[in-house]
């Protein structure tokens, strides 16, 4: 145990370090910079730090791609230098670096000027759908999209255009109808996390279908996107693989894009601090992370969907109901989720070209992800907490929701714009479909006629 001396002017390091260190003898980092870029002879010293020892995730795909390469001894030590595993990777946009250590390597980035924090790398997963099932018809309108009152901003014109959203997820499907010209760029992460650009595919179909949700377009006259208009900078970054690297590529790479919002319906479970920060970062580059809170059920939520920094999304039903699967809990930092969105039921695009319906709180963040494009594009000017403050200022919750289960409710889009904009959007005018009744005068029968002479 440090003594108070000899913590002071050192890096904070998370007791998940010292723990992974001590079981295995290294670890997975994240390291806290001091500035987004290292001087060339920062990173000289910097990068001794760090070593890939040979029982470590990333050197275990390494061997594992350099063996179904197979080949000639000379073939598989080209490979092995195009797929040798780094040190460590920056990622400048989030401010950070990930990388394997020794105790050694600890103390050497504690005692770093260029080292703000260390903290263990989490283990990440997809929030997989509560359930699914093939759509059997599908509404001119989504009945979440309906229920939140969107349609009457696209009728004033808000429809997300100019704005860009992050969608970090298993991909999307870009020949899907509705999702064609809906990119504005898409990547997917390799096994080491390594950025390779590609047209917009789906590995599995989570991602095609929450990708509809936000940002879908019309196709004959079905509607399943809440912002049809807006941009997606989508990446694939789980499963697999070192998913950590992935995921802090996807983010990185996302944010030197333009992004307004950042939608991830990923996670670990329970409530996990070390990710914290970078969700503070994210939200310090004037970005909004819109997380979903996880289908473990009540008492239960995922990280990063449960930090007060995100904004936590729960899943409702038609009837206002909070979905059984739907994650809350209590926290000392807070409760979460902040809201819930409709999340039963949600019939979105399916990898293919069709649809299919799908139940979690993946397919409740969407929807509010969606909402927040239509906000930034209502006021471009306005801030991650000015529009998370017109979301949730907006919201009610129904006589069958809790607020431990439910947060501040569903949200309204039309009071959200009000809110935001200061604009008030005048009632739709009802245009009667009767015919109005016209008075005919009567003839005056014959024999009256010659009886009033």
């Amino acid at each position: 145990m440090m003594t108070v001396e000899e913590e002071v002017g050192r890096a904070p390091v998370s007791s998940s370090v010292d723990q992974q260190l001590a079981s295995t003898g290294f670890a997975q980092v994240i390291v806290v910079l001091n500035q987004t870029r290292l001087s060339t002879k920062s990173r000289n010293t910097f990068s001794s730090s760090f070593s890939v020892p040979e029982t470590s995730l990333d050197a275990a795909l390494v061997r594992h791609a350099l063996a179904r390469r197979g080949g000639t001894s000379s073939l598989r030590a080209s490979a092995s230098k195009s797929l040798e595993a780094p040190a460590y990777r920056e990622y400048p946009n989030l401010g950070v670096a990930l990388g394997y250590i020794e105790q050694q390597g600890l103390k050497t980035l504690r005692q770093s000027k260029d080292v703000v924090q260390v903290f263990a790398a989490p283990p990440i997963s997809l929030i997989r759908p509560a359930s699914r099932a093939a759509a059997t018809e599908v509404a001119k309108i989504t009945w979440g999209i309906d229920r939140m009152g969107v349609p009457r901003l696209w009728n004033q014109g808000i429809t997300g255009k100019g704005i860009r959203v992050g969608h970090l997820d298993t991909g999307a499907d870009g020949e899907h109808p509705a999702l064609r010209g809906a990119f504005a760029d898409f990547a997917n992460f390799d096994d080491l996390g390594r950025e390779r650009r590609v047209r917009p595919y789906d590995t599995d179909d989570h991602g095609t279908h929450t990708a509809g949700t936000i940002a879908g377009r019309a196709v004959k006259g079905r509607r399943i996107g809440v912002a049809p208009e807006a941009m997606l900078v989508s990446g694939i970054v789980i499963e697999g693989g070192n998913v950590i690297a992935r995921v802090l590529g996807g983010m990185d790479w996302a944010l030197g894009l333009g992004i307004k919002v950042l939608s991830m319906s990923l996670g670990f479970r329970g409530y996990v601090e070390d990710f914290r920060v970078l969700t503070s970062i994210v939200r310090s580059r004037g970005v909004l992370p819109v997380f979903a809170v996880g289908n473990e059920g009540a008492g239960t939520s995922r990280s990063p969907g449960n930090y007060p920094e995100a904004l936590s999304v729960g899943a409702s039903d038609r009837k206002d109901f909070v979905a059984e699967f739907s994650g809350s809990q209590t926290l000392p930092i807070g409760r979460c989720p902040k809201l819930v969105a409709p999340g039963v039921d949600v019939v979105s695009a399916m990898p293919g070209g069709g649809y299919q319906e799908m139940d979690g709180s993946s397919m409740a963040t969407p929807h509010i992800a969606g909402l927040a494009a239509l906000l930034f594009q209502a006021k471009p000017s306005a801030t991650p907490d000015e529009v998370e403050a017109a979301i949730i200022g907006s919201a009610q919750r129904s006589k069958r929701m809790r607020e431990e289960r439910a947060g501040a409710g569903l949200p309204d889009a039309v009071r959200a714009f009000e809110l935001l904009t200061g604009k008030t959007l005048q009632p739709p005018v009802k245009v009667s479909t009767r015919k109005k009744a016209t008075r005919k005068k009567a003839a005056t029968p014959a024999k009256k006629r010659k009886a009033s002479k």
